[in-house]
């Protein structure tokens, strides 16, 4: 089966570019920003041989897993463009419940079932699978001529295999015994990112969106720690406020709003991190 995009996503402009390799489809989406691409482009593949992930760390995608970045060129707020990471959490999600049988699979977090998110959302950027990350996130923007600005939606999942040398625990769709591929995961993804795109609504819509991500939320009421710039705070999670940014009740009774930050559940929370 070859990528190709779901009538919803071709019906409103979207366009797909798909390779067997590439390096990075987050770097090719915004060389083709700079080139002039005026947005609204997937770029696909089943392997990428440079990826990355947050904070430059190395993102693997061997052949069969999905890298799939969407181009968006804007001339809105910055700000707003950012919380596009937590529509693409979402869109992944959806994405995932439309293509994995219910009852084939029992996720949750730490291995159990939980309520009837069977993919849950750690802030800001994975999917998380019986505890373990089963896809990121990463956005990247480069400042375009005539006060434009490009945004890259890089999503990369783990279909057929994971690494096995990370420091948190990680899966992928076969692992659990799904059976899905990466073409028909990327048809349910660009369905189901139009749907969350149209509610999101150029940051109209930023509280639904909130809402909805709240009720995927892993470790939502439990503990947590949170790693800045080598500094750890721990806590409770209690919520992400209206700018998607991450609040916990630390040890104190402190409420602390974090921007950005490595957040760690369950056990490793309560361990040095």
């Amino acid at each position: 089966m070859a990528f190709r995009l779901a009538p919803t996503a071709a019906s409103e402009g979207f366009r797909l570019e798909a390779h067997d390799t590439v390096g990075s489809t987050n770097a090719l989406a915004l060389a083709h920003a700079r080139a002039g691409d005026p947005g609204k482009l997937w770029v696909v593949s089943k392997k990428q041989d440079s990826g990355r992930g947050r904070r430059g760390r190395v993102w693997a995608t061997p052949e069969g897993n999905l890298a799939a970045t969407l181009l968006i060129v804007t001339g809105g707020e910055l700000r707003l463009a950012a919380t596009l990471g937590f529509v693409a959490g979402l869109a992944l999600a959806d994405a995932l419940d439309a293509v994995v049988p219910q009852g084939r699979i029992s996720i949750g977090l730490d291995g159990a079932s939980q309520g009837k998110n069977r993919f849950e959302l750690k802030w800001p950027n994975d999917v998380l699978a019986s505890g373990a990350k089963l896809a990121g996130i990463l956005l990247e923007s480069a400042i375009l001529d005539g006060g434009r600005f490009a945004v890259a939606v890089g999503i990369g999942v783990n279909v057929v295999a994971y690494p096995e040398d990370l420091p948190y625990p990680a899966t992928s769709l076969r692992t659990l015994g799904a059976t899905c591929d990466a073409e028909t995961l990327f048809l349910a993804l660009s369905d189901a990112w139009s749907e969350n795109a149209r509610l999101w609504s150029e940051g109209r819509g930023l509280s639904a969106i909130r809402q909805r991500w709240l009720a995927r939320a892993a470790g939502l009421g439990s503990q947590v720690a949170v790693r800045i710039d080598g500094n750890v705070v721990r806590g409770t999670f209690e919520t992400i406020d209206e700018d998607c940014r991450f609040v916990i009740r630390d040890d104190e009774g402190t409420v602390v709003t974090i921007a950005a930050g490595d957040v760690h559940f369950g056990a490793v929370a309560s361990a040095a991190v």
